[in-house]
C-alpha cells in the first residue's frame, strides 16, 4: 500500500516534535508528510534499526539532495567501499584512544579557562557563554582549524544545519549557508601549510595524509562541522538544563551515586540533538506493508524511535537510572556517528562535571525555550550561580 499521509503544523512540529511523532508511531509509523518536503518518514525504532542497515534499499547517496549540492559528496553521503574508505581515512583523528590520549586532556584544558572567565560574572545564558565556545574549542582541535574563532565555528555550523534543512528553498537561507561554506573553505586553505608542514592527529591532517583530495577533504570537513559544533553545544546546556528541573538527578550527582556517562546517555536519548537522518530509496521495496518507490526521500526519526514506547517505558520521562542502550541517538547503521567517542568524552567527561563543579549553586534564572526536530536543543538557559 501507498504510505498515508500526515498533516502538521511545520511551527508546531518545530516547537514540539513529541505529539506529532506519538501519533505518527499509533497511527502511521511510516507516513508521509507533505509539510516536510512530502518525505516519507519512519518513526518506529524496530523499522529504523532494520531498515538503516538496509543500504541497497535505503541509500546515502543523494546526488541531488541539499547536503550534496550545498556542501559537497562527504562520507555521510555515500555508501559501501566508498563510505568505509573515506570513514577509515578519518578514524586515527576520532579513534578511542585518539579521544582518551589526545583530545581529553586538551578539552580540559579549553574548557577550564572558559570557566575562569565565566565564574566571576554570576550570571549567563549556558547555550551561548558556556556550550557555544566549549564544543567550537573542541571542534576546533579535532578538525583542525585552530585558526577559526569560536564564534564563527558556531555560525558556519548553523548555517550549514539551516541550508541542509531548507526544504522550503527559501533563498536567504541558501545564500547564508553557501557563504558559512565558503569561510571553511577559506579556513582550510589557510591551515593546509601549516598542517603540512607539522603534521597532527586532526581531521585534516589525518584526512590529507590518507591522501583525500581536496575535495572529499572539504566535504568530509564541513560534515565534521555541521554536526560536530550544534549536537554537542545543544547536548552540554540542554542536560544542564534537565539536571537542573530534575532534582533527584542533581542530588544522585552532586553524591556521585549517579555518573554523568548515565546523564548524558538518557538525555540523547530523551532529546536527540540528532533527531533526524535522511536516506533516498534507491530500489523498490515494502517495509512493514508500505510501499517505497525509487526516488523517495526518508526521513529516519531518531527523535521518535528513542521515545518509542514498544522500547522504553514511559518514554516522555527522563530518567537517567533506566537502560537506555537500546536508543539510537548517535544511529544504528554503517552510518553511526564516527564522532560518538568524542562527543561523549566531551559531555560527559569534561562539560557537565566541569560546570557543576565550578560554579556553585548553579540555577535556572529563566525559561529556557527548545527548538528544532531534525536538531534539536536549548535556544537559550539563563542561568545564575553563588
Amino acid at each position: 500500500m501507498q504510505p498515508p499521509v500526515i498533516d502538521l503544523d511545520p511551527q508546531a512540529f518545530w516547537a514540539d516534535p513529541y505529539p506529532d511523532l506519538a501519533r505518527m508511531r499509533a497511527e502511521a509509523p511510516i507516513c508521509v508528510v507533505p509539510k516536510l518536503g512530502g518525505a516519507v518518514l519512519m518513526t518506529r525504532r524496530a523499522d529504523i534499526h532494520r531498515e538503516e542497515k538496509r543500504i541497497e534499499v535505503l541509500s546515502s547517496r543523494q546526488p541531488g539532495g541539499l547536503m550534496t549540492r550545498l556542501m559537497g559528496e562527504n562520507l555521510m553521503r555515500r555508501d559501501g567501499e566508498a563510505h568505509l574508505s573515506e570513514r577509515r581515512a578519518l578514524f586515527p583523528a576520532l579513534s578511542p584512544r585518539t579521544v582518551r590520549e589526545v583530545w581529553l586532556p586538551l578539552f580540559e584544558r579549553k574548557t577550564a579557562a572558559i570557566l575562569d572567565d565565566l565564574v566571576p560574572r554570576g550570571r549567563a545564558d549556558l547555550v551561548r557563554d558556556y556550550a557555544m565556545p566549549v564544543a567550537a574549542e573542541a571542534l576546533k582541535l579535532i578538525t583542525g582549524l585552530t585558526n577559526m574563532d569560536a564564534a564563527e565555528m558556531d555560525r558556519v555550523s548553523q548555517g550549514m544545519i539551516d541550508g541542509c534543512a531548507n526544504y522550503a528553498g527559501d533563498a536567504e537561507v541558501e545564500a547564508r549557508c553557501h557563504d558559512c561554506t565558503a569561510s571553511i573553505d577559506a579556513h582550510i586553505e589557510a591551515m593546509m601549510p601549516m598542517l603540512r608542514a607539522a603534521p597532527d592527529m586532526s581531521a585534516l591532517s589525518v584526512m590529507d595524509q590518507a591522501g583525500l583530495g581536496p575535495e572529499r577533504l572539504r566535504a568530509n570537513v564541513k560534515l565534521i562541522i555541521s554536526g560536530g559544533q550544534n549536537e554537542p553545544r545543544d547536548a552540554i546546556a540542554g542536560a544542564a538544563w534537565a539536571v537542573m528541573t530534575h532534582g533527584d538527578v542533581r542530588d544522585a550527582t552532586t553524591r556521585g551515586t549517579l555518573g554523568w556517562d548515565a546523564v548524558f546517555s538518557e538525555y540523547a536519548r530523551w532529546i536527540s540533538p540528532i533527531g533526524m537522518s535522511p536516506r533516498e530509496v534507491a530500489r523498490a521495496d515494502t517495509v512493514a506493508g508500505v510501499d517505497l518507490v525509487p526516488g523517495q526521500r526518508v526521513f529516519l526519526m531518531f527523535g521518535s524511535a528513542n521515545r518509542d514506547e514498544d522500547v522504553f517505558d514511559q518514554p516522555d520521562r527522563f530518567d537517567p537510572w533506566r537502560d537506555s542502550s537500546a536508543a539510537i541517538p548517535f544511529g544504528a547503521g554503517p552510518h553511526f556517528c564516527a564522532g560518538a567517542a568524542a562527543s561523549k568524552a566531551l559531555i560527559a567527561g569534561v562539560a557537565l562535571p566541569m560546570l557543576f563543579d565550578r560554579l556553585p549553586g548553579l540555577r535556572l534564572a529563566g525559561d529556557a525555550p527548545f527548538g528544532g526536530w531534525a536538531f534539536r536543543g536549548p535556544l537559550s538557559v539563563p542561568v545564575a550561580w553563588d
